[in-house]
């Protein structure tokens, strides 16, 4: 009898997640998981600034033309080809395990931008990976509840956790896998992380990331890559390779301290560049920073550091756009 499928990382040596649990406990216990200060003026202050009200009445008027729209941490809306495209949806008040009379776990410091009963109708979700921050039952429960749905797509290994909770339509995807939905060609692309939702099931379902292709009539494809939780890898000079060089780009710029612990998993600032340069990405937009109190670097610090990178390569500072809680932006495309 054989135990479950344990995946890997594309290059081997980074077998990520597979710390001892002493370890886990003593980092957690020394602040390793919590920001070393509040961001100047604090929290609410942080908030205020880093937030705008949703124009949901522009969200429910379908799009071809892409925008995007940033709900905190992860989460995306991608309106493209007509259709409503949900990634990683984490609105909760924690990103943790509920255990009914207690929701352990990381805090959010910005209140969402809005519930899940305000989104629009919704046509895709994507799941990058199982963590807590990016697959949040308590957010699809509440989607599903207020009729929408929508189908999903998911890592190979994960279905049966959305099997367990009643959730049907949902497509598991390996590396490179690619499916036409509509217009639109979605990749599934790897990323330099792991998984675990308990103790017990370490990396048996796979992480990653997705890149949609929307193949427009009499011009060029127009390709979104959202990169997924990831460490710094040669992945991404595999997927320009592989898929051509990339339009719009949503990649990681936060929870990176401290960084003998995060490196193998979480890319920082610099390495975000240098994503964007690996994929000759046109234009970026920096997510996972500013939201749950994960890592040591203080909210206020990936702006900072973002803005050093690019400096020290010469590039625009607004070849990665920071954008606020709620903020939706059209994406300029070539025709």
């Amino acid at each position: 009898m054989t135990g479950p499928i344990s995946f890997v990382n594309s290059d081997p040596a980074q077998d990520v997640g597979r710390f001892p649990w002493y370890e886990a406990l003593l980092r957690h216990l020394r602040g390793d998981f919590r920001p070393l200060a509040p961001p100047a003026g604090g929290y609410q202050i942080f908030a205020r600034e880093w937030s705008v009200e949703v124009d949901q009445a522009r969200l429910a008027v379908r799009s071809q033309e892409p925008r995007i729209t940033w709900l905190g941490h992860a989460t995306l809306l991608l309106q493209v080809a007509g259709m409503n495209i949900l990634i990683d949806p984490q609105l909760s008040a924690a990103a943790g395990p509920d255990l009914g009379f207690i929701h352990l776990g990381a805090t959010r410091h910005v209140p969402p931008p809005l519930s899940p009963e305000q989104l629009p109708a919704i046509d895709l979700v994507l799941i990058s990976h199982n963590h807590y921050d990016h697959l949040d039952h308590a957010t699809l429960r509440r989607l599903l509840a207020a009729g929408q749905t929508p189908r999903f797509m998911v890592p190979l290994g994960m279905k049966a956790w959305f099997d367990r909770h009643g959730i049907g339509r949902v497509s598991e995807m390996d590396w490179w896998h690619a499916l036409e939905i509509g217009a639109l060609t979605l990749h599934f692309t790897p990323a330099q992380h792991w998984s675990r939702r308990n103790p017990f099931d370490t990396n048996t379902s796979l992480w990653g990331g997705f890149m949609l292709e929307w193949r427009r009539p009499d011009a060029p494809p127009w390709r979104f890559l959202y990169t997924g939780d990831t460490g710094y890898s040669a992945d991404f000079k595999e997927i320009r390779r592989r898929l051509g060089a990339i339009d719009f780009l949503a990649v990681p710029v936060g929870s990176y301290l401290p960084r003998d612990f995060m490196r193998p998993q979480h890319v920082d600032p610099d390495d975000a560049v240098q994503i964007v340069l690996d994929l000759e990405a046109k234009q970026a937009l920096g997510i996972h920073w500013g939201t749950f109190a994960l890592t040591r670097e203080p909210f206020d610090q990936p702006p900072k550091d973002l803005e050093s990178a690019l400096r020290q390569r010469r590039l625009s500072p607004d070849r990665v756009w920071l954008m606020k809680h709620g903020e939706t932006r059209a994406v300029r495309i070539e025709r």
